[in-house]
């Protein structure tokens, strides 16, 4: 070959190669760490993802990872990915540090950390500002969700920031301020009861100021779960439903797949899911559907995927969710007088249960249709329960 020919020839090689290099397609978008966020008195790393192209004025939620967990993992793991890719959201993944707590969780039960305006709280809740300056994300539409002592969070996040959160969901964890003042242990292993005002009264007294409408809440719970026992489930159920201004008793109850059963309080303002058979972990299901999220691995546990149904439920699918209700306190409604007299029991709550008024789970019995805890469930603790319905009892008479 003539070198003028090679050389033409290694000019075309060089040009289209330097096209295809000029063509290639931006770096996808992966979870990056950001520093410079804020005071950060928590002592806390902040991890974001923004999906390619992410719009202005889009949604953003935290994730908080359980104990012995962090940042990437749970964001790989947890299923939220695919929604903020296909939903167009931003991820905000605080990380816990073994230098602040021995087993990296988020310290739910120290007074410094889940108050307004100081710890860990307010690092979160700058994060949260840094995305709305930086990424432009909607200060209306940003929203929460944890495990375990990241579920403990979320609930602080609700109950210190209503003003920020406009819904959340807490994934085996525990009512806002059950610790303190009691001890951990009281509040993971045998779980603590208070009536609704009490536990609502706790929210409140979080943010005394405000006004406006308090975060609606989606919890989940494992039925066999024994690191933070299911009775936590109905404990956040009586706090938030009374935060909310709604009744204990569900609106509506579904059953959904992977043996998880649905109950709706109010005008969709809180949710209980419940998983038979599941024990402690993020509820997930590895596949293609559209209704299938995440991968399993230590705490994220392969049932359904909670993370599509929250963001249904939080409205980032671009479905309208109702309207938020502004009532800070629950109130009486009227009932109809009965025709005849209602039907009372009184017996152990192992009897209860035997006869089928009441089911057991983590060691405490539940009236049937209300949910009401009634205590242990054993042959020793009585109860009376009342009959207000098919299959629905409530307790006292």
């Amino acid at each position: 070959m003539r070198r003028s020919s090679l050389l033409t020839l290694l000019t075309r090689l060089t040009g289209a190669v330097a096209g295809l290099v000029l063509a290639a397609p931006a770096q996808a978008a992966t979870l990056t760490q950001v520093t410079g966020f804020g005071s950060n008195p928590g002592n806390l790393a902040m991890y974001a993802y923004r999906p390619d192209n992410l719009p202005a004025g889009a949604p953003a939620v935290v994730l908080l990872h359980g104990c012995t967990q962090n940042a990437s993992g749970y964001f790989a793991n947890s299923g939220w990915r695919k929604y903020a890719d296909q939903w167009r959201f931003a991820l905000i993944v605080p990380q816990q540090s073994s230098a602040n707590q021995q087993l990296s969780c988020f310290n739910w039960f120290v007074e410094q950390d889940i108050t307004r305006g100081s710890g860990e709280a307010l690092s979160i809740k700058q994060m949260v500002d840094y995305a709305r300056n930086n990424y432009g994300t909607d200060p209306g539409r940003v929203f929460v969700s944890g495990l375990s002592a990241g579920g403990g969070m979320s609930a602080v996040m609700l109950a210190t920031y209503p003003d920020v959160f406009s819904a959340g969901s807490v994934v085996a964890g525990l009512p806002y301020r059950c610790s303190p003042p009691a001890t951990t242990n009281a509040c993971q292993f045998q779980g603590v009861n208070k009536t609704p005002q009490e536990w609502g009264n706790l929210v409140r007294a979080a943010h005394p100021g405000h006004t406006g409408p308090r975060p609606r809440v989606a919890i989940w719970h494992g039925t066999s779960d024994s690191t933070v026992v299911p009775a936590n489930a109905t404990e956040l159920r009586d706090q938030w439903t009374n935060v909310r201004g709604v009744s204990q008793t569900p609106t509506s109850t579904a059953s959904l797949p992977a043996n998880t059963s649905l109950e709706v309080y109010g005008n969709n303002d809180v949710r209980v899911y419940r998983i038979a058979g599941m024990g402690h972990g993020t509820p997930v299901d590895p596949g293609s559907a559209a209704d299938q999220c995440g991968t399993t691995a230590p705490y994220i546990l392969d049932t359904i995927c909670s993370a599509y149904h929250d963001a249904v439920f939080f409205g980032l699918d671009g479905g309208t969710q109702p309207s938020p209700t502004a009532t800070a306190s629950p109130t009486a409604s009227p009932t109809a007088s009965p025709t005849t007299a209602p039907t009372c029991v009184t017996a152990s709550n192992y009897a209860h249960v035997g006869a089928g008024r009441a089911y057991q789970s983590g060691g405490y019995a539940y009236a049937n249709g209300s949910n009401q805890r009634m205590g242990l469930y054993n042959t020793f603790y009585t109860s009376t329960l009342k009959q207000t319905g098919p299959n629905h009892w409530v307790v006292g008479c």
